[in-house]
């Protein structure tokens, strides 16, 4: 119970730290005006590593902070996330997730999917801002920034979540 307790701190942790640092430092993180992100790695690699319950919860808590904190309707992010936590939760039940190329893979496939969702949504709200160029111009490129970040940020979410599991003799 207590390492339950403390692991679920840990993931709180992490999910708040992810997004403070997607909403408050973007010019750090930002590469050729593309910006990664973060909440969707952890999405994925939760979806990955613990299904899609796990990857959910994750998706909602990242969304609702970038929801609050960006200036967008309370909601895109969160279903954006949630979307893609559900849907790369049930594609990694059918794939042998450890292989790096694998996990970049499910990143770009879900960096692509939470995009498009969140494209498509803004489309619907206000047709005048496009939806080709957005997508063209930040969501492809933000999918491939993002998925080469994949092995620095799932490297140690496996060491921290999984670690004390393997050292413990799988009780944790």
């Amino acid at each position: 119970m207590k390492g339950n307790m403390s692991k679920n701190i840990l993931w709180l942790f992490a999910i708040v730290v992810a997004a403070l640092l997607q909403t408050t430092w973007p010019d750090i993180l930002k590469w050729g005006g593309v910006l990664p992100d973060l909440p969707l790695l952890l999405v994925v690699y939760f979806a990955a590593a613990e299904g899609e319950e796990r990857a959910m919860f994750t998706g909602l808590i990242g969304g609702i902070y970038q929801d609050v904190a960006s200036n967008s309707v309370l909601g895109h992010h969160v279903f954006c996330l949630v979307a893609v936590a559900y849907a790369i939760g049930r594609l990694s039940t059918r794939l042998i997730t450890d292989h790096p190329a694998v996990k970049a893979g499910m990143v770009f496939i879900g960096a692509l999917l939470c995009g498009t969702l969140f494209i498509l949504i803004r489309y619907i709200q206000q047709p005048a801002s496009g939806a080709i160029y957005p997508f063209l111009t930040s969501v492809i490129p933000g999918a491939f920034y993002t998925s080469i970040l994949t092995p620095f940020v799932f490297a140690p979410m496996g060491w921290l979540f999984h670690q004390k599991k393997a050292l413990s003799g799988g009780i944790a």
